[in-house]
């Protein structure tokens, strides 16, 4: 009964792991995988963990400061009684105990508008973060359709080899008919040898886009990995809306992170503005200290040293009070951090312009770019039909001895070469399309 049980078990370990090993990625699961396991996203978010510490401490320096402060001296040779000021030479100690607190009341608003600097710092590593997610799902769909695009040409490949191997076949019979000359049959495995060529070539590169894809998805087991194949043949047969730069473009401003990130750096450069020309006003500060002490010559009118405890009563001390600090010259150093402040703040609004520009001229090309490979897309499937007709017309001619063998080679070549080209700018045009879509706000891959 244990035996069976164990056989029981394993089978159903090995059928679990078959099934697992067999399963296939589809392109928002991989995109869901690489967004949790890439170590660049996780690097960029660290960064923003910090730039939100920074802002809740730039908060918190709003409170009171408090310190305390306890001390033991000994003092040796000459020196002065702490407590009576006269200079004497024998051996003392003393220890002192004190509390201060101080509070900012006014420093031309630097710590409000740090606080400012501080948050919008924070926004734009966040929105940094999220351009980042973005870059990574396109690098991910990118490596998807290549992987997707290869094992297409694979199976174009092997139905290359398929009709040599059915061609050699047949010279191969009519030569044992004495229908044909044995250099036939040379050129025929000659035509069979190139495309199995052709075939582990195009395998090789299969193998390398995975790969990549892989890498790109920081995915540990590498093993049996897999993509969903191509659910629609032919996905592009739509009606296709008409798309303008502009309106792409205004719909994009009001969303893209990258664009989002660099207008909280202009608005932080402001606010680094006003922190600069805090420094140029008077600050205002209220503190408050107390404190106590025991000093070993402390003695009572019999000489003996008073107690520790009656001490550090009777030598308790309070302050309390405002103090004011003017600038009145430092060297010239605040005017020019103003300065280098608004020239950092020139320096944002320039990056934004060139990030805008970049970002319309991206949109621009995606847009002629579309144009041009719908035509090409819509021509090269006229072209797979038409060279497939070719090709049919020849195998059939050749199967009745019509034309020669470098005939046939030459059709199936070309219908070969057109099903390439066709595969190559469906893929060009699924990730025109796609990017597109993004630059819509069309939400791609489900990224917060």
């Amino acid at each position: 009964m244990v035996l069976k049980l164990k056989a029981f078990l394993l089978l159903l370990s090995f059928f679990t792991l078959k099934v697992h090993a067999q399963e296939a990625w589809s392109l928002e699961e991989c995109v869901a995988y690489a967004l949790i396991h890439n170590l660049e996203v996780k690097d960029f978010e660290y960064v923003s963990q910090a730039e939100n510490e920074n802002y809740r401490q730039s908060i918190r320096n709003l409170l009171p400061q408090i310190d305390a402060y306890t001390g033991y001296n000994v003092n040796y040779g000459r020196s002065t009684d702490p407590f009576t000021n006269d200079v004497v030479t024998n051996e003392f100690f003393s220890n002192s105990y004190s509390l201060n607190s101080s509070i900012d009341l006014f420093q031309g608003f630097l710590k409000l508008n740090a606080i400012k600097t501080s948050r919008f710092i924070y926004e734009s590593s966040l929105q940094e973060t999220l351009q980042q997610k973005y870059l990574l799902a396109f690098r991910v769909m990118r490596a998807f359709y290549d992987v997707r695009f290869f094992e297409e040409l694979v199976a174009v490949g092997k139905e290359q080899v398929m009709a040599s191997q059915a061609n050699y076949d047949l010279v191969k019979r009519q030569i044992e008919l004495g229908l044909k000359a044995g250099a036939d049959l040379y050129e025929s495995e000659s035509l069979l040898l190139s495309d199995k060529l052709g075939l582990t070539q195009s395998e090789n590169k299969l193998a390398i886009a995975k790969l990549e894809l892989m890498a790109a998805m920081n995915l540990e087991e590498r093993e049996n990995f897999s993509i969903e194949s191509k659910k629609k043949e032919d996905s592009f047969e739509m009606v296709f809306q008409s798309i303008h730069t502009d309106s792409i473009y205004q719909q994009a401003e009001s969303f893209l992170p990258m664009l989002k990130a660099q207008e909280y750096r202009v608005s932080a450069a402001k606010k680094q503005v006003d922190v600069s020309r805090a420094y140029l006003y008077p600050s205002i500060s209220l503190f408050a200290n107390i404190g106590t002490g025991y000093f070993q010559t402390t003695r009572d009118t019999l000489g003996n040293t008073i107690e520790f405890r009656n001490q550090i009563r009777d030598n308790t001390y309070r302050t309390i009070g405002l103090s004011l600090n003017i600038p009145i010259s430092r060297g010239w150093s605040t005017r020019s951090r103003i300065k280098q402040s608004k020239i950092e703040l020139q320096r944002s609004e320039n990056n934004l312009k060139i990030q805008k520009q970049e970002v319309y001229n991206d949109i621009q090309q995606l847009v002629v770019e579309n144009k041009a490979l719908r035509n090409e897309y819509t021509q090269s499937r006229q072209k797979i039909k038409a060279q497939e007709l070719t090709f049919v017309i020849a195998q059939k001619r050749y199967e009745k001895g019509l034309v020669s063998i470098l005939e046939l080679t030459s059709a199936k070549n070309l219908f070969s070469a057109a099903q390439n080209e066709n595969l190559e700018v469906g893929l060009r045009l699924e990730v025109n399309n796609s990017t597109i879509d993004f630059y819509r706000g069309l939400s791609l891959f489900n990224i917060q």
